[in-house]
């Protein structure tokens, strides 16, 4: 024990560069703990697309859904989700993935579905843009 005092007190930008990673790994732990929605990879969404009756929910702003998007995605910007949430009731049964273009956006549309009552709610990881990394199909706007 004392070597580990002696080592801190002679490093102590390391020990304390320690002390931050361990302190920022529990805060992640914990904060996906209570997540009441799952991550999935957009290889995954597209396991479940075509295995069940899955709505794709993109919170993209209208002018990033029109360039491109998923097949049969519904569009509801994020700034619109939670006065838009009644439109989505009939599809409160089934699984509901969520996507952005990075899939920072989609994180806060799944928190506001689930404390809507949506429980079967996915948010894809990377959004769009790693959706279109992985060659997946998009819908692309006709330019006339």
């Amino acid at each position: 024990m004392d070597q580990y005092i002696e080592f801190a007190t002679n490093h102590y930008l390391l020990a304390f560069s320690l002390v931050c990673v361990i302190f920022l790994l529990i805060q992640d732990l914990l904060a996906n703990s209570f997540n009441k929605y799952e991550s999935i990879s957009p290889l995954i969404a597209v396991t479940k697309m075509n295995s069940d009756d899955v709505v794709v929910l993109d919170v993209r702003e209208t002018n990033e859904f029109i360039k491109s998007h998923i097949e049969n995605a519904i569009n509801i910007p994020l700034s619109k989700v939670e006065e838009q949430i009644g439109s989505l009731e009939k599809h409160k049964n089934h699984p509901m993935i969520v996507t952005c273009q990075t899939g920072a956006r989609s994180v806060a549309a799944c928190k506001t579905l689930t404390k809507a009552g949506f429980e079967n709610v996915f948010n894809m990881t990377g959004g769009m843009q790693s959706w279109e990394d992985n060659k997946l199909p998009i819908k692309v706007s006709s330019k006339n």
